[in-house]
C-alpha cells in the first residue's frame, strides 16, 4: 500500500466532500440558485432543504473511516436520483444529467485510494473458498419454524 496511494485519495476525497458540503448547504439554505434549479426540475422548492439534510447525513457517513463504504452507497443512490431527475426534465445528457455519475465516479475513486479493505474485496483474487460459498437450501435452512 503506497503512502502516496492513500494521500491521493485523501486529497481526492477531501475535494469531493467539500463539494458535497457545499451542495449541501446551498440547499438548506435554500438560495436563489437552488429555488431556481428545483423549479427548472419540477420539484418542490420546499424539498431542498430535506433534500440538504439527507446528503449531509451521507457525506457524514462518508467521511468517516467506519462507515466510509456505506456513506459511498448511499451517496451512490442519491447521485442515482439526480440522474434521474434530470432525465426526466429533459436536461442535456453529457452536461447536468451525467454530472452525478462524475461526481460518483470521484468518490469512489477516492474511497478505493485510500480504503485498503475496499481494494481487498474489489481485487480479490482468490476464489471464496467452498465453506464460504452459499449452499443450495441455505435460506431454507437457516429459516426454523
Amino acid at each position: 500500500m503506497s503512502k502516496k496511494m492513500i494521500l491521493s485519495g485523501r486529497i481526492l476525497s477531501g475535494v469531493m466532500v467539500a463539494f458535497l458540503l457545499l451542495d449541501g448547504i446551498m440547499h438548506i439554505t435554500n438560495i436563489a440558485p437552488v429555488v431556481d434549479a428545483s423549479t427548472r426540475l419540477g420539484l418542490p422548492v420546499s424539498l431542498a432543504p430535506a433534500l440538504g439534510v439527507l446528503e449531509l447525513a451521507c457525506v457524514a457517513l462518508y467521511v468517516l473511516p467506519r462507515t466510509s463504504v456505506l456513506g459511498a452507497i448511499l451517496l451512490t443512490g442519491y447521485l442515482g436520483g439526480a440522474v434521474a431527475i434530470h432525465l426526466r426534465a429533459g436536461s442535456p445528457l453529457f452536461g447536468e444529467a451525467l454530472f452525478p455519475v462524475y461526481v460518483g465516479i470521484l468518490l469512489w475513486g477516492g474511497l478505493y485510494l485510500r480504503e485498503p479493505r475496499l481494494r481487498a474485496l474489489i481485487l480479490r483474487a482468490q476464489p471464496v473458498p467452498a465453506a464460504e460459498a452459499p449452499q443450495p437450501g441455505f435460506h431454507a435452512a437457516a429459516v426454523q419454524l
